[in-house]
């Protein structure tokens, strides 16, 4: 496994546990020492998962990709950021060049970085054949997208069906197979294309029935409506809808991040625009500063001012009940309101400090004491370890920008 980030520390120790002998390789030489004397140092996989595989003695760590040659199964699982609105597959080609090194006859390679269609018949396959070993001669080429959750407990990495598609019908088969020792189901595409671009649909599918929500929570408040009565209203039709909820904006390693690949890929191959998603993007990325102000509204009404308040934001993560700040709504609210002069702190029960606007923030103790000092409560990420009730007793004032107060309006509680 290939990139020991939550993806490729996931899978290895859901292989290690189904009976495969596992070796992570990353880069990173001291999360190799973290990992292998049984540290967990990666946000987004379960402490209890992990500890797990390594009681197997099946699973790990390395930073010698020498390792590579040794296994039946490679899977590349490394980060594909965007750069300057196009995708960077640096760390993508430079896993392939390393893969390719060390490549021999009967391997399957199967890539799971999300990326953009095309990239496994086109950037992968040549980068591998220049080993001089062949896709569907010599070695197997598959692509498998992640669907993990952070902090789902309903959906884990067994329940939640795998998509696989490979280059060749055998690819797909032995990768059906393999990901089918430790998935319940296996749902299999034509090609690797095809399996590429699931991931980007789920995602964009996402994307942009948030940015619908987003955009009707600010015409709601400007008609004097409530949109979260709205939402779950219209949730009560049992076909033809599926409801979405408003927020601070979208967040973490996918949804920010992966419809761009599609929209990139859309202008340099039609040279068209991919409208509806990029007026998602517009939609949710312009939310931080639509909450905010919202904030600052709240603010005005009890006669402060956002310059010299002391704002405390509950929970800085980009999704509840995990600690991963990466894109994090939350921390670019905050940005807007210290930037205008607020005092600005935070408590989140996962997260220890934030850089906000170059100035670094420690966590703020979550007490009687800093939520009755607070000019305004903004709750932005709400973790289920919450007491909502005791927050409401003892703050001033409370915006709930997640809706945290669905069953419960105490009067100092103002809702997006």
């Amino acid at each position: 496994m290939i990139g020991q980030g939550y993806v490729g520390l996931s899978l290895a120790c859901a292989a290690a546990i189904a009976g495969f002998s596992v070796t992570g390789v990353d880069v990173d030489v001291s999360k190799v020492e973290e990992l292998s004397s049984g540290v967990l140092t990666v946000a987004g996989v379960r402490p209890e998962t992990f500890r797990e595989a390594m009681t197997t003695g099946r699973l790990a760590f390395t930073s010698a990709p020498e390792a590579i040659a040794n296994a039946d199964f490679v899977c590349i699982c490394v980060p594909t950021p965007v750069r300057d609105q196009s995708p960077d597959l640096s760390f993508v080609e430079g896993a392939c060049a390393e893969v390719a090194r060390h490549l021999r006859r009967g391997q399957l390679v199967v890539l799971e970085s999300t990326t953009y269609p095309g990239t496994t018949d086109e950037v992968v396959r040549p980068l591998l054949e220049s080993s001089s070993l062949l896709s569907g001669r010599d070695f197997l080429l598959a692509y498998s997208p992640e669907r993990i959750d952070p902090g789902n407990e309903e959906y884990d990495f067994r329940n939640t069906p795998r998509v696989v598609g490979g280059m060749t019908p055998e690819a797909t088969g032995v990768a059906s197979l393999f990901y089918g020792q430790f998935v319940d189901k296996v749902v299999v595409v034509p090609s690797c294309r095809a399996a590429e671009l699931v991931k980007l649909l789920e995602n964009t599918f996402r994307h942009v029935n948030i940015a619908l929500v987003n955009e009707l929570a600010m015409i709601c408040h400007e008609m004097g409506i409530d949109v979260w009565e709205v939402v779950d209203a219209a949730a009560t039709k049992p076909f033809g809808f599926l409801p979405f909820y408003p927020g601070p904006g979208v967040g973490g390693h996918c949804i920010p991040v992966d419809p761009r690949y599609l929209a990139w890929q859309v202008r340099r191959d039609s040279g068209h625009q991919f409208r509806i998603l990029e007026q998602a993007e517009d939609v949710n990325a312009q939310m931080p500063a639509y909450v905010a102000s919202r904030i600052g509204d709240v603010l005005n009404d009890v006669g402060k001012a956002v310059r010299g308040s002391s704002i405390l934001t509950l929970g800085v993560a980009y999704k509840p009940d995990v600690g991963d700040v990466r894109g994090s709504p939350s921390l670019k609210v905050m940005s807007v309101l210290h930037g205008r002069g607020a005092n600005v702190s935070f408590h989140d029960p996962y997260v220890r400090q934030v850089n906000i606007n170059g100035e670094i923030l420690e966590r703020t103790e979550l007490s009687k004491r800093a939520i009755a000092a607070a000019d305004c409560v903004a709750v932005l990420t709400p973790h289920r370890v919450y007491d909502w009730d005791w927050i409401a007793e003892q703050a001033r004032l409370v915006f709930d920008g997640r809706n945290a107060y669905a069953d419960r309006r105490p009067p100092n509680v103002v809702r997006l």
